[in-house]
């Protein structure tokens, strides 16, 4: 079995008394991978202002553009690339203690504590919200800050980001006994993940990662399907088809020379494939390059 780390995320904070950070992120190129594909108990919201990217959310696909904010939910496998040179945006990866009531009140009961647990989770793409857009901006500009009392300005945005999110952008919520479920399921799925972005652009069959996971080919392609919303297939093809859209963009090697790097063994194929997944042939996207 695969002994590399899971595709969860341990994340340190600098501050372990105000456990939230911000990282600014810039990419030059098109076709990086701004994050591979992983999951934590935190919750992240990025917020670009700079270019075009691609961001996946539990196998969705989201077009991001400058003033768009992304949700990413406890437990929700989420990944990105760029779609353009110089993309910026703001990281902010906030830890659930931060926001939790010294007393049994009802922000804690309603809202904080299901938040926290991931029971009710947010619609990962917001766009043209003003309250979330100004909670976001402000938090980030008294982040950066520092003046006096920032860190109780900084928790008052977070709040108040919340509930703009809680009034209008509540996507599912689920019952104790369903995150559970969930939890338990994704640290089983978690090696078979790592396991496939390691070993690509081999041949992988599903008795082969049923047994990463341990479990019957039967219930590891269900529960698979359920996780990422892909067939094993489907969810190989398209770790593939991305590791080779960089490729096309910043290389010299022939589509032949890339589509066989990347496990493709028919070039015909690759090229079917990589137009349903992008939109366009491999050949026009190298043009345009």
């Amino acid at each position: 079995m695969d002994k590399s780390p899971m595709l969860r995320e341990e994340m340190d904070m600098p501050d372990p008394l105000f456990p939230m950070k911000i990282h600014r992120n810039r990419f030059g190129k098109s076709g990086q991978t701004t994050f591979p594909n992983h999951w934590h108990a935190h919750l992240e919201f990025i917020h670009v202002m700079e270019g075009e990217a691609r961001f996946t959310c539990n196998a969705e696909q989201y077009d991001a553009k400058p003033g768009d904010i992304f949700v990413f939910n406890s437990t929700d496998l989420h990944y990105g690339i760029t779609l353009s040179e110089n993309v910026f945006y703001y990281a902010i990866i906030i830890d659930p203690v931060l926001l939790h009531s010294r007393t049994v009140d009802a922000v804690e009961t309603k809202y904080i504590a299901p938040i926290a647990s991931s029971r009710l989770r947010f619609a990962n793409k917001v766009s043209d919200d003003p309250l979330v857009r100004e909670s976001l901006t402000s938090l980030i500009e008294e982040f950066f800050g520092e003046a006096f009392g920032y860190e109780l300005a900084v928790k008052s945005w977070i709040y108040r980001l919340l509930t703009a999110l809680l009034r209008h952008h509540v996507a599912v919520q689920f019952s104790h006994e369903e995150y559970s479920s969930r939890l338990r399921k994704l640290e089983r799925i978690d090696p078979v993940l790592r396991h496939i972005e390691e070993h690509y652009s081999r041949k992988l069959s599903v008795e082969e990662l049923a047994a990463v996971a341990k479990m019957s080919r039967y219930h590891f392609g269900r529960t698979f399907k359920e996780l990422t919303d892909r067939s094993v297939t489907d969810y190989i093809n398209f770790v593939r088809v991305n590791r080779s859209e960089f490729d096309l963009r910043h290389s010299d090697k022939t589509i032949t020379e890339i589509a066989l790097t990347h496990g493709f063994h028919d070039v015909y194929y690759f090229s079917r494939l990589f137009k349903s997944y992008k939109g366009v042939p491999p050949t026009a996207l190298r043009k345009t390059n």
